[in-house]
């Protein structure tokens, strides 16, 4: 998971800019050995300059080789447009059960 930090007034412009930065880096990800599939990006409504972008992707060993080849692709819109580069944190999906069978299913709930 991403997130970027766009310079203070930029808000308003972080739809044209996450579609520039993806033009920029989208090709070379998507011919990357570790894409998977593509990316969902939220604004946060708190801190509107804040963007986050998530992702599948096969292995974080696979991405790490992106992400390094990436960040030369990246320098100048770093510059003109956020306030330091992406922050990138790696997280592992829990396989929870959420499609319940609630006619044969018992609930335990705690009073």
């Amino acid at each position: 998971m991403e997130t970027w930090y766009l310079k203070n007034g930029l808000e308003k412009q972080a739809l044209e800019l996450m579609q520039e930065m993806d033009d920029l880096v989208g090709p070379g990800a998507h011919e990357h050995p570790g894409w998977c599939g593509h990316a969902s990006f939220y604004q946060n409504s708190e801190k509107p300059n804040e963007v986050i972008m998530q992702y599948p992707w096969k292995s974080q060993e696979l991405h790490v080789d992106l992400r390094d080849k990436e960040e030369s692709l990246l320098t100048a819109f770093y510059a003109k447009y956020c306030l330091k580069p992406r922050n990138i944190i790696y997280f592992h999906e829990l396989e929870v059960e959420v499609e319940h069978d609630h006619d044969s299913h018992s609930h335990s709930h705690i009073k």
